[in-house]
């Protein structure tokens, strides 16, 4: 997926007021880190006191020598979610290991004077979260556009309750399309047969 943003051009976020009077409102950010520093710039984040989450899923990594290892892989490469106030994302950017935040394409088209930020619903990463804690099979991310499927909720196995659109492949098999707005679609194989549609 190409993602490039530019820190020195992005509007802020105006300030919100969260649940509290005088609480700024915390929101899901997009950090742009150095590829393979993901976890390490997490942690380093969770350290200070942020949220943060890494898209990683479970994967078999076989070595030259044979050996076989679980291993945690990224899904989205060079991307950190951070849950943080326009504020204190004005003071992560500046740390050293942070390169820039995700801007959202769409909108900084129709405003060509200024890049708006990309900003995560909360429903979408906790969708894509238990995606990832859930499936035994392997999660996969296109940006590409998809024409519209029909909606479809799992009715049974690890992603019981997941609601997201069915496609059928060129084999014929089936996928369960779940949209997240700014990055594209998590994709995963899945049996019909656990499938209903909705409405």
């Amino acid at each position: 997926m190409n993602v490039i943003a530019d820190t020195e051009s992005v509007a802020a976020v105006p300030l919100g007021v969260g649940d509290a009077v005088g609480v700024e409102k915390s929101q899901w950010y997009v950090a742009i880190v150095k590829n393979n520093t993901e976890q390490a710039s997490a942690q380093r984040l969770e350290q200070s006191g942020y949220h943060t989450f890494v898209a990683t899923q479970k994967t078999i990594r076989i070595w030259k020598n044979g050996r076989k290892a679980k291993v945690d892989k990224v899904l989205l490469p060079s991307m950190v979610f951070i849950r943080c106030s326009e504020r204190q994302r004005l003071q992560i950017v500046t740390l050293p290991f942070i390169s820039r935040f995700m801007t959202d394409k769409a909108l900084s088209a129709r405003n060509t004077s200024t890049k708006k930020l990309a900003i995560i619903p909360d429903n979408q990463v906790e969708t894509l979260r238990f995606m990832l804690g859930q499936s035994d099979v392997p999660i996969s991310f296109t940006d590409r556009p998809l024409r519209k499927g029909d909606r479809v909720k799992v009715i049974r196995g690890n992603l019981h309750g997941l609601e997201g659109e069915v496609f059928t492949d060129a084999n014929g098999h089936s996928e369960l399309i779940v949209r997240i707005d700014i990055l594209g679609c998590a994709k995963v194989s899945i049996n019909a047969i656990n499938l209903e549609p909705i409405g």
